[in-house]
C-alpha cells in the first residue's frame, strides 16, 4: 500500500537525509540502487523537480541515459548500514544489489523503476534535462578535493570522473506502507 504525499511537506526530511545517503534507483538492464549524498528538490520551469548528480564512470549513468527515468528512495529515520555500504561501495555492473543488500522493491505507479521498501519515501522522476559538468567552472579548491586527477574513476568516492546532472520531473511521490 502507498500513501500519496505532497513532496514539499517532506522537503526538510529529504534534504536532511541526503548527507547520510539516500538511494537513486534505475531500471535499465536490471534494477540498481546507488547511494547519493548530493541532490536538490525544488521547482524548475514551473514543475516539481529532483536533481541528481552521477559520475561518468558509474553503471547508473548508463542506466539513466538508457531509460530517462529514476526513483529516489529515502529512509524515514536512519539509513540501513548494510544497504548503504553495498549500494554505496559496490557497482551494479558487478553484483546484483537486490540480492546482496537484501533490497525489497515496490512497483512504481507512473514509471517502470521500482522504489525500495526499506527506504519508503519514494519519488518517481522522468528526466527533463541532463548536462555534464564543466570542471573549469568549479572553484579550484572543490575541484581538487572532489575530482583529484590521481584517483582512478572506479573509486566510489572522490575520483577524477566528473558528474552529469540529471533534472527529473517529479511525476509521483508517496510513502510505501507495510
Amino acid at each position: 500500500m502507498k500513501e500519496k504525499i505532497n513532496i514539499t511537506d517532506y522537503a526538510n526530511l529529504i534534504t536532511g537525509a541526503l548527507p547520510k545517503g539516500i538511494l537513486l534507483n534505475t531500471n535499465g538492464d536490471k534494477f540498481n540502487s546507488m547511494v547519493i549524498g548530493w541532490g536538490h528538490i525544488g521547482t524548475l520551469w514551473g514543475r516539481p523537480t529532483f536533481h541528481v548528480y552521477v559520475r561518468q564512470g558509474r553503471y547508473t549513468k548508463g542506466q539513466l541515459d538508457k531509460t530517462g527515468e529514476f526513483t529516489i528512495s529515502v529512509p524515514l529515520d536512519k539509513p540501513d548500514a548494510v544497504i548503504n555500504k553495498i549500494c554505496g561501495w559496490q557497482s551494479g555492473h558487478n553484483i546484483d544489489k537486490v540480492k546482496e543488500a537484501g533490497l525489497e522493491t515496490e512497483e512504481a505507479e507512473v514509471i517502470s523503476t521500482p522504489g525500495v521498501k526499506q527506504y519508503p519515501l519514494t519519488i518517481e522522476c522522468k528526466v527533463l534535462y541532463s548536462q555534464d559538468q564543466d570542471l573549469m567552472r568549479i572553484p579550484e579548491e572543490i575541484r581538487e578535493k572532489t575530482y583529484p586527477q590521481d584517483v582512478d574513476g572506479t573509486w566510489p568516492m572522490a575520483n577524477r570522473d566528473f558528474h552529469t546532472m540529471y533534472v527529473g520531473e517529479i511525476v509521483d511521490a508517496y510513502v510505501i506502507k507495510e
